[in-house]
C-alpha cells in the first residue's frame, strides 16, 4: 500500500462505500497480509528462500522499499520486484551485475537497466524526466555540473559509486549535477566548478585513497555535505577504511559520512534532507 492506495481507501470511506471499521482493519492487516503472501507465493526452498516485502515503507518513511540485488538469487529478485510493483509504483534495484540486470530487463521489459550505476528500475517513474541515466551518458563532457544536489568525485575510479547516487536521486525525482575527477592531487580543477558547487543546496562527495576532498569542499562552500568513502586505493587504504576514518575526522564542520561505497545511502539521505 502506498499513499495513492491509502487515499483511494479513505475516499471510499468518505463516500460511504467502505465502513470505517473495514478500512481500519485493512490498513492494520495489509503489511502482514503482504508479507505472508510473499512468503507463501514465492515457493522458496531451504537453498533459495522467498522474500518478505515491506509495502508500507513509503507510508512510514516517504520512500518505498528498494531491492538490494547483490547476493540475491534471480528468483528472489524477480519475486521482490513483482511484489513491490503490484501497487503500480516503479521499483528500484541496486548493486546488480550486468548479467542479472539484463535478465531483469527481459523479465520486466518496461524497465531500464543502467549498467554503469548497477541499477535497474521496473518502469520509469513519472517524476523522472527521460531515462534513469538522464544526461549522464558516455559523453562525460556533457554531464551537467549544477543542481540542487551536486555529486562530486575525487577521481574517475569513484564514478561508479557516484553514479549509484545520481541514479537513485533521479529515481526519487531529483535532477542532480555531477562533477567528476577533481581530487586533491589536482585541486586547481575545482575552481571552474566553484560557482555551481556554491549554489547547490547539498553536496555528495565520493572519494577513496585518503578521502581528503570532503574536508576541502566543506571548507569552501556553505552547503551541508554528505561524504561517501570509496574502496578505491592501494593496500593501506584497507578497502575504503582509510577514507572512512579521514572523513569521520574531517576538520571542516558540516560533514556527514555514510558507509563505504554507499552511493545509494547518500542519495536517500540527501533526498530526505531536501524534503524537509
Amino acid at each position: 500500500m502506498d499513499s495513492s492506495n491509502l487515499a483511494e481507501l479513505l475516499r471510499a470511506v468518505a463516500e460511504g462505500k467502505t465502513a470505517p471499521e473495514d478500512a481500519a482493519r485493512s490498513i492494520l492487516q495489509e503489511p502482514f497480509r503482504r508479507t505472508i503472501r510473499a512468503q507463501s507465493s514465492g515457493e522458496g526452498t531451504a537453498d533459495d528462500p522467498g522474500v518478505c516485502l515491506d509495502n508500507h515503507r513509503s507510508l512510514r518513511t516517504g520512500m518505498g522499499e528498494v531491492v538490494f540485488g547483490q547476493g540475491k538469487s534471480r528468483r528472489q529478485m524477480e519475486a521482490a520486484v513483482a511484489g513491490l510493483g503490484e501497487s503500480g509504483e516503479p521499483v528500484l534495484v541496486t548493486r546488480l551485475d550486468d548479467e542479472d540486470g539484463t535478465w531483469l530487463l527481459e523479465r520486466f521489459p518496461g524497465g531500464e537497466h543502467w549498467p554503469a550505476a548497477k541499477l535497474f528500475i521496473s518502469k520509469s517513474p513519472s517524476k523522472v524526466t527521460g531515462s534513469l541515466a538522464g544526461p549522464f551518458g558516455a559523453d562525460k563532457a556533457s554531464w551537467p555540473n549544477h543542481g540542487e544536489i551536486v555529486v562530486v568525485t575525487a577521481g574517475s575510479s569513484d564514478i561508479p559509486v557516484a553514479l549509484e547516487a545520481v541514479g537513485t536521486l533521479r529515481f526519487l525525482g531529483l535532477e542532480p549535477g555531477l562533477v567528476p575527477d577533481v581530487g586533491v592531487a589536482g585541486i586547481h580543477r575545482l575552481e571552474p566548478h566553484l560557482p555551481a558547487l556554491s549554489a547547490a543546496r547539498l553536496l555528495i562527495v565520493a572519494a577513496g585513497m585518503e578521502g581528503a576532498l570532503a574536508s576541502v569542499l566543506a571548507g569552501l562552500v556553505s552547503a551541508p555535505l554528505i561524504a561517501v568513502p570509496t574502496s578505491v586505493g592501494y593496500g593501506a587504504s584497507f578497502g575504503g577504511l582509510s577514507a572512512l576514518l579521514a572523513m569521520l575526522n574531517a576538520c571542516a564542520p558540516g560533514v556527514a559520512v555514510v558507509n563505504i561505497d554507499n552511493g545509494f545511502g547518500a542519495a536517500a539521505l540527501a533526498a530526505r534532507l531536501l524534503s524537509i
